[in-house]
């Protein structure tokens, strides 16, 4: 070839021609299991039992649209304009408001960042906090798109075990020491403890005690999200995490599943040196949160009865939730249970020794019932016999429907692996497996051990 001829094209062009001007951390990045699904569960024909999308339909739309008009019609010209970086100052007030409902009573306005939802809170905290290759705790299961957020942001998620109870303080001590040990830096844990997303479970009132001693002992920063914890059906909201120590709790709230997920009004309550670098992310990143849906949340704080709606979505929430129950102890079979939530969107299913929610997966959505599989909630591959139901968005009726489809489902999944004797012929019998509890009483926890070594045990 003489110099200076072009080079001939190549056979097999690139589908993405920028593919190698990526940064390093694009090259993990893949859908959530969630946003996999919204192709197949908008499609009229399938219930879907997938998404945690709240019940808006529920909220008084006349008087909230006649509130947003005059909103706008009578001042346009602030909820239009750009607004400080760190939130308005009177939803700032009211945000505290709300937080003292959850026994935290001494948060200041000027500790609190609005925040585009409670993602982009989470986000800003561990842009702030997080180097490559910094360790966080998270339960396991864990929030998805927490996941994706410490993997954008290249740090290693190690899972500390659940239970019915909650996150197991004895299993964060060990991981603790375990990171210690290995030369790990940990940056934070990061939790839910309200009506976890996707397990359902509520973290108990000694178990609190014992992370916010645990957190004293070794130093740790805990991230409370807490999204729902004003979604309860059987008592009074729990005492935050936050109003036990100001210090060492960072506190991530959303107005998504109380008023309106379409809004994307969140905050973060933190320490006021942290708040400072908050607002300097959050400048960075967006400038500062859209002004109309802040005077928006604000105002239907100010003059709407929402202590009395939060009331009306529990009890939606709450039927709901004993149609997911009751069909699941009527129709599932033997070796299926599942988790018992008193509050919130979700139960955590686990399927009989050796299914795999998400090969099953196509033929559920045949069947025209969806589900997230577990496999989403882990970053160590864990959760293939699992599953996330979400009660909060389904009618009952199509609810026990949904899960007639989901039963039949397992029941042929059962019969096959049975007809082949082809459970798993590796990885799903590498362990015998104990004898389970009645079917829906399980109390076992909900993940194996901590860290990589559940990667290694698919059956933990």
């Amino acid at each position: 070839m003489t110099h200076g001829a072009p080079h001939p094209a190549p056979r097999h062009p690139r589908l993405d021609p920028l593919a190698d001007r990526y940064a390093a951390r694009t090259h993990g990045m893949r859908a959530s299991e969630i946003r996999a699904l919204f192709s197949v569960v908008s499609r009229p024909e399938v219930v879907s039992l997938a998404g945690g999308m709240p019940a808006v339909t529920a909220l008084p739309l006349d008087a909230v649209g006649s509130m947003i008009g005059d909103l706008v019609s009578g001042m346009g010209a602030q909820t239009l304009q750009y607004g400080s970086g760190q939130g308005d100052p009177r939803l700032r007030e009211r945000i505290c408001d709300v937080m003292a409902l959850e026994g935290i009573t001494d948060a200041s306005p000027s500790e609190v960042v609005v925040t585009v939802g409670s993602q982009q809170g989470l986000d800003l905290v561990t842009r702030v906090f997080c180097d490559p290759g910094d360790v966080i705790l998270a339960e396991g299961p864990s929030y998805v798109g927490a996941l994706g957020v410490f993997q954008a942001a290249e740090a290693r998620v190690r899972h500390v075990a659940m239970d019915d109870a909650g996150l197991v303080p004895e299993a964060l001590e060990e991981a603790l020491q375990r990171c210690r040990a290995a030369g790990e830096r940990v940056k934070f844990l990061y939790t839910v403890p309200n009506f976890h997303n996707p397990a359902g479970v509520t973290l108990s009132e000694p178990r609190r005690q014992a992370i916010i001693e645990l957190a004293q002992r070794y130093d740790l920063l805990v991230i409370e999200d807490n999204p729902y914890g004003l979604l309860g059906f059987d008592h009074e909201p729990m005492h935050a995490l936050r109003a036990r120590d100001a210090e060492r709790v960072i506190y991530l709230g959303s107005f998504s599943k109380t008023f309106s997920p379409g809004l994307r009004v969140g905050w973060v309550l933190a320490p006021l040196a942290v708040r400072e670098k908050l607002v300097l992310a959050t400048e960075a990143q967006v400038l500062c949160p859209p002004s109309l849906t802040q005077y928006a949340v604000a105002r239907y704080l100010d003059t709407q009865p929402w202590r009395e709606q939060i009331k009306v979505f529990t009890e939606l929430y709450r039927e709901r939730r004993d149609a997911t129950l009751e069909s699941l102890a009527a129709l599932m079979p033997a070796g299926t249970t599942w988790t018992h939530p008193d509050g919130g969107f979700y139960v955590w299913l686990k399927l009989p020794h050796g299914l795999d929610a998400k090969l099953m997966q196509p033929r559920a959505v045949n069947a025209h019932v969806a589900y997230v599989p577990g496999i989403g909630f882990y970053a160590d591959g864990s959760g293939r016999e699992n599953m996330r139901l979400s009660y909060c968005y389904p009618e009952p009726d199509q609810i026990r429907e949904g899960v007639r489809r989901l039963a039949r489902v397992i029941e042929a999944e059962l019969d096959l692996h049975s007809t082949f004797d082809a459970v798993d012929t590796g990885s799903f019998r590498a362990v015998a497996q104990p004898a389970r509890p009645a079917r829906g009483e399980d109390t076992a926890p909900l993940v194996g051990p901590a860290g990589n070594d559940a990667a290694e045990d698919p059956s933990a």
